[in-house]
């Protein structure tokens, strides 16, 4: 049985895409945001912002009565004054610290007190600064040793590129920053480092690991670290000023030759043009300016090289390979500058290559604790693959990828706090189940830990085109979504039947049923934000608060 109460309250501070937020990964980032925030370390407490800049918290004081919202911070600056501005966001990064961003740009870190505790919880500003554009903090950690208390926040804006031609205009920065107080007998926290990253897609998933030594992300688009920001006082101008630049060139491979494309400058002609082809060897010059020249990764028959220039004002390359059905990983030796496109027939042979590698029964061993899935177990790459989402570490210190996980058709869905102490779990589609992954960033050889299985949630949540959130409680012992309005879908774990059931094909007595049931709310209001625990979940709407509680017992 459910038992479903609302609560109605002041107006959350939602800021709706704006006409210039046209791109898909607006509404990723913002469009979709999660108005409602669960505070890990304290379970059954929730917070939103309200439209006076208000933070709001409202806890479960009886089994399905909550308390009355209470203010327990208010944001210095005026939130309309600003035309730009993105929704407030916050994250609670310990039992005793905060950070929070009121869309505008300012970056504050909070000292709280022992939150939910009334005679020492009191929240004073210790950090309060403008970082450029506006951003919203997707994940923070503290850091506290005998001599220094640090505190890393992960920052995400969606930033104008006035160069890209070809794509939305748009490009995704992640900032890590590090603010630290070095001084333990001076309150005053600075910044002491800043890396920015740059990719082309939202991540569904990104984290800072709990000793701050690297930061993993789950994303369609690669991301790469384009600046270090060791150095602030010095280079800070220089830095921001910087931007990636885009693939010299592009290219692309059959088992029988190459295929080079360069985009040629404005009224280039065939006289602009010299390209040199040896057995091992390639020297392209445009304009009298050196281009490309090097070692290529393996031989080719030189004398069928052919070049010409495409109506699009570009230059093809095409090369053919002496060593037939050879796959090259780069195209000049050592060379960084291009970029291998994949199409979806490599990949597919690729993974018809791999295909010995995994299980032919989809599950071997039914009855073990944590069973496989058939491709259940993560397994490292060195490629990141275009065509579907990748798991990537990046190590804190040389800012370069130390792994990378393609995660083919295991769909991400959701990621859940399970321990406040360790990076967030995230879910994936394996095959009709979803699987809970722990990331472990202390274990190199064992990074991910398969923690908990939902029976056939990938197969029922595909049917759901609704959907607008998804959540688990932190115990595993439901999985909930919910659609964009009224609907919240839950979905247990198997449990023992009370009476006698018998599978009615096959004859034999059924001892676990996994239960789903829907809860329809009393409200046209859209579902700005949904939070889940071990008990109970809380949905909000522009004006009311509603809290399900999900009897667990039966």
């Amino acid at each position: 049985m459910l038992y479903l109460q609302d609560w109605s309250m002041s107006a959350v501070a939602e800021v709706k895409l704006r006409d210039d937020q046209y791109t898909l990964e607006h509404m990723h980032a913002f469009g979709m945001y999660n108005y409602l925030h669960c505070d890990s370390w304290y379970q059954d407490s929730v917070y939103y912002i309200d439209t006076l800049g208000r933070i709001m918290n409202l806890t479960v004081m009886l089994d399905t009565a909550l308390g009355k919202p209470r203010e327990v911070f208010r944001l210095p600056t005026d939130l309309t004054a600003c035309d730009n501005r993105l929704c407030a966001s916050i994250h609670f990064t310990s039992s005793t610290w905060v950070t929070l961003s009121d869309g505008t740009g300012r970056l504050y870190v909070i000292a709280t007190g022992e939150r939910g505790n009334g005679a020492s919880e009191k929240w004073e500003i210790m950090f309060n600064e403008e970082l450029g554009n506006p951003f919203i903090i997707i994940h923070s950690i503290s850091l506290l040793n005998a001599e220094e208390h640090s505190i890393a926040i992960l920052l995400l804006r969606i930033e104008k590129e006035e160069l890209d031609m070809k794509g939305s205009g748009f490009y995704v920065s992640l900032e890590w920053v590090t603010i630290s107080n070095k001084n333990k007998d001076n309150k005053k926290y600075e910044i002491i480092k800043r890396d920015i990253l740059r990719g082309k897609s939202v991540p569904h998933y990104a984290a800072i690991e709990p000793d701050g030594k690297g930061l993993m992300i789950v994303s369609y688009k690669s991301f790469t670290f384009v600046q270090v920001g060791q150095d602030l006082e010095g280079n800070m101008d220089e830095d921001m000023s910087q931007k990636i630049k885009e693939p010299l060139y592009y290219w692309q491979q059959t088992e029988d030759d190459l295929t080079v494309m360069i985009q040629l400058p404005e009224d280039s002609t065939k006289e602009d043009i010299q390209v040199q082809f040896l057995p091992d060897h390639i020297n392209i010059v445009l304009k009298d300016h050196q281009f490309l020249e090097g070692k290529l990764y393996s031989s080719v028959d030189h004398e069928s090289s052919t070049w010409i220039i495409k109506e699009n004002n570009s230059l093809e390359i095409s090369l053919i390979k002496k060593n037939e059905g050879l796959t090259w990983p780069e195209l000049v030796v050592g060379d960084k500058q291009g970029e291998l496109i994949r199409d979806s027939t490599q990949c597919a042979a690729i993974a018809e290559r791999l295909m010995h590698l995994t299980s032919e029964e989809l599950n071997p061993n039914p009855d073990k604790e944590k069973p496989p899935c058939n491709a259940q177990e993560l397994e490292e790459c060195d490629i990141f693959f275009e065509e579907s989402s990748s798991l990537c570490r990046f190590d804190g210190s040389t800012l370069k990828t130390t792994h990378v996980v393609n995660l083919g058709s295991n769909q991400y869905l959701f990621s859940v706090v399970v321990d406040p102490k360790e990076m967030p779990c995230f879910c994936l589609r394996h095959d009709v189940d979803a699987l809970l992954w722990q990331p472990h960033s202390s274990k190199q050889d064992d990074m991910w830990e398969h923690i908990a299985t939902f029976n056939a949630l990938g197969y029922v949540q595909a049917s759901k085109r609704d959907k607008k959130f998804f959540a688990c409680a932190p115990n595993y012992s439901y999985a909930a979504l919910c659609e964009c309005l009224r609907r919240v879908f839950i979905y247990r774990q198997p449990a023992p039947m009370s009476t006698v059931l018998y599978n009615r094909k096959e004859g034999r007595q059924v001892g676990q049923v996994a239960k789903q049931q829907v809860a329809s709310l009393e409200t046209n209001d859209p579902i700005l934000g949904f939070q889940a625990t071990n008990e109970r979940l809380f949905v909000l709407t522009t004006k009311n608060l509603f809290l399900i509680k999900v009897n667990t017992e039966n």
